[in-house]
């Protein structure tokens, strides 16, 4: 957890240094799917602080390419350096950095989620319960551990998206109608990270996404699922041979609730 703190605020503290005449902002994938020089500096800051703390650690991440070591302990991190990057260019605050860890066995150790502009982090720890860090309306640091909203409630508020791809987003459109009748309303935060975040925090009573890929999932989903959540993961091919293809995400989905409203509002 500490190497994890470290390394997701070193790519944080890249983002609070937000400069839009230094974005050199490309798109990817799509005109709704960009990268900048801030999520390439982000992510070697956070490979950094890892790999000078953890040298034989595998790191796995969103723009660059798997380091693996020749002496690999069997433990490996998923960066996601910037999640968000189309609210961090247009100075929307749900942008942050994402860093988790995995065992030897594949099980998810901890995870880190820190949102710069919100002054947030996130944390959690496989079978220590998720937290929050912040600081309180005269400046003091505080923290609070999660439990999200454990039971059914009014007012129910539902996190979606449509995804970058026209024909996904066509679909979608179309099942939103039905997805919504356990819900009162919906949001879109524009990053998954946050949006689990939001269930584990109680913000958030359920979400859902198609598209996602390890990286941005990674940390959040253990967050909620350490803050009693029901959370269910993208199946995707290993991160170790690189990012799955667009399409295969794109068939996968990802999704996090409280308990009752568990396969009520997903396919």
């Amino acid at each position: 957890m500490a190497v994890a703190q470290r390394a997701a605020a070193a790519g944080a503290a890249v983002l609070a240094g937000r400069d839009p005449q230094a974005f050199d902002a490309t798109a990817k994938t799509s005109d709704g799917d960009w990268v900048t020089a801030f999520d390439l500096a982000s992510e070697r800051a956070v490979r950094e602080a890892i790999s000078s703390a953890r040298p034989d650690d595998t790191i796995t991440g969103e723009e660059l390419a798997p380091a693996v070591s020749a002496c690999a302990s069997g433990y490996r991190w998923s960066v996601d350096p910037l999640d968000g990057t189309m609210n961090f260019i247009r100075n929307i605050a749900y942008y942050c950095t994402s860093v988790a860890v995995a065992g030897p066995d594949g099980g998810w150790l901890a995870g880190v989620v820190v949102a710069p502009a919100l002054g947030r982090t996130y944390y959690a720890t496989r079978g220590g319960g998720a937290w929050l860090a912040d600081r309180d309306v005269t400046g003091q640091p505080r923290k609070r551990r999660l439990d999200g909203p454990t039971t059914a409630r009014k007012g129910k508020l539902l996190a979606t998206s449509l995804t970058y791809d026209p024909q996904i987003q066509r679909r979608l459109g179309g099942e939103l109608a039905g997805r919504m009748q356990d819900f009162n309303d919906f949001r879109r935060l524009g990053s998954a990270a946050l949006e689990l975040c939001a269930v584990a925090e109680g913000g958030l009573d359920a979400y859902f996404e198609y598209g996602l890929y390890e990286h941005d999932f990674a940390a959040g989903a253990l967050i909620a699922e350490e803050a009693g959540a029901w959370v269910r993961r993208a199946e995707l091919s290993s991160a170790l041979n690189g990012l799955p293809t667009p399409a295969q995400a794109l068939t996968n989905w990802t999704g996090a609730s409280i308990p009752s409203l568990a396969g009520k509002y997903t396919p």
